[in-house]
């Protein structure tokens, strides 16, 4: 059976060995022979006894100094876990210090003594002196699952501030603040857990602890487009992610558009000028580990969320941001779908832009569609008109008429693969105020031909139109 050795060099430390013997249970004294006059063992080779105590695993506390300790016992050392408890006791018994053993209870024994002697033990362990507990070294009814790297990395990470929760009950624990959502945990077991690296649990304990880190969730942030609104053009990876979504965010008409896919979905439903208050609101659900899907129509990339998702991320507001999983998922654009609806207006070179001057002046406006008809490009143009801004497609006839050919193409499509939608191919110099205010909108998009578009006419009074894959070359 183990004992702790009360180790007494001189007489006048023999009253103190006794104080201690009356507060540990199975201790002995060993007197110095010939030094002390009473003792239970005595000896009269002080390194060769310690050490031999030591070895055979008992505790030992030698009312002398720490070094001459550390310098005997130092060659035997090799596994802290197996090491029995050493103390040093000052001579008067106004210090108490643990040395070794601190995975098996040399700080509780060194409080035990300290209380004995009214002296408070000199506790050098960060993790007693912080947590006011050894998580390293449960009481005796409990045992530690994790291995002692892991227990260590554990423990330091509390010692450097994170949080920490408790399932279960443990009073040797009640000086910990533990916390509702830590990032650590603590867990009182009745079984090892099979992800356990423990390689000594002893069969049947009491009681298992076990330290383990929540695994952090990383959210998901995607960016999709849902095409221009027939839910033919939606594409199978944007399925995906709709369905899988926690959380939908976007301009409440295109929630509206993808109904069927809202269900157990948390809905985040905003009005279609809050682009980068929506950025923002998807980034940070995100950052708390949801799987955010952004929607817009269309493709995301073109006038859309997605330029406005990266504007806001190039701010590195949030620092959790860049944990987030972040993809943009494409979608049919609106002028890819009106080029469908009537032939291939858009084969060959073109340019997009813009009407709407909320982001960008119209004199940008006007200067960039200017270059596209000197450079002869088919013009997709979206946001063409507002009840803010009506005069400003009948500006840009103006200035596209003054280089192309009243006859050139004109695509209006407004309102594609919804109920309401409708297609029609006129001549620009029909582009006239009256159809303006009558017939476009902001769901409506213009495809403007280039020189070279041609119109094919059908039996049916619906033309097809092309932009001829070749260009005629210019001759200097």
């Amino acid at each position: 059976m183990k004992y702790t050795a009360i180790v007494v060099l001189t007489e006048s430390s023999l009253a103190i060995a006794r104080q201690i013997q009356a507060a540990i249970p199975n201790s002995q004294i060993y007197g110095l022979k010939h030094r002390v006059s009473s003792a239970d063992i005595f000896y009269e080779r002080f390194g060769d006894t310690l050490k031999q105590i030591f070895t055979e695993g008992n505790g030992i506390v030698g009312i002398c100094a720490a070094g001459i300790l550390i310098r005997t016992l130092a060659p035997l050392l090799s596994d802290k876990r197996a090491e029995p408890t050493v103390l040093a006791i000052a001579a008067d018994g106004s210090a108490v210090v643990p040395l070794l053993g601190g995975l098996n209870g040399a700080n509780e024994l060194a409080n035990q003594i300290g209380k004995a002697l009214s002296v408070k033990a000199a506790i050098t362990t960060s993790g007693q002196l912080h947590l006011q507990t050894n998580l390293l070294s449960p009481p005796k009814d409990y045992v530690l699952v994790n291995s002692d790297q892991a227990a260590k990395t554990f423990v330091a990470d509390l010692l450097a501030g994170a949080k920490v929760s408790l399932i279960g009950e443990a009073q040797w624990l009640n000086g910990i603040d533990f916390s509702e959502d830590g990032s650590h945990l603590i867990e009182i077991l009745d079984r090892v857990p099979n992800d356990s690296d423990c390689d000594y649990c002893k069969p049947k304990p009491n009681h298992l602890v076990y330290y383990r880190q929540i695994p952090i969730k990383t959210g998901s942030l995607a960016i999709v487009g849902i095409g221009p609104g027939s839910r033919k053009w939606m594409s199978a990876e944007v399925r995906e992610l709709l369905q899988n979504a926690t959380d939908l965010v976007g301009y409440k008409t295109y929630l509206d558009l993808i109904a069927d896919f809202n269900e157990g979905k948390i809905l985040h439903a905003s009005d279609n000028r809050v682009e980068s208050d929506r950025a923002k609101l998807g980034l940070n659900l995100a950052a708390a580990g949801k799987n955010v899907v952004i929607v817009s129509s269309g493709d995301p990339g073109i006038y859309a969320m997605a330029a406005a998702v990266f504007e806001v991320l190039a701010t590195k507001e949030n620092l959790e941001w860049e944990k987030i999983q972040l993809q943009v998922a494409p979608g049919i654009s609106a002028m890819q779908a009106a080029a469908a609806q009537v032939g291939a207006p858009l084969g060959h070179d073109f340019c997009v832009i813009s009407l709407s001057d909320i982001l960008k002046p119209w004199e940008t406006i006007a200067l960039r569609l200017k270059a596209a008809v000197q450079a002869d490009l088919v013009i997709a143009i979206y946001n063409p008109v507002s009840s803010q801004r009506p005069w400003q497609l009948i500006a840009a006839k103006e200035i596209l008429i003054e280089a192309r050919s009243p006859e050139t193409p004109v695509v209006i499509a407004t309102s594609l693969g919804r109920e309401k939608h409708s297609v029609k191919v006129i001549n620009l110099e029909q582009l006239s105020p009256d159809l303006i205010k009558n017939q476009i909108n902001m769901q409506t998009i213009l495809l403007i031909g280039s020189s070279q578009t041609r119109r094919i006419q059908r039996s049916n009074d619906e033309d097809w139109v092309y932009t001829p894959r070749t260009y005629p070359k210019v001759i200097a």
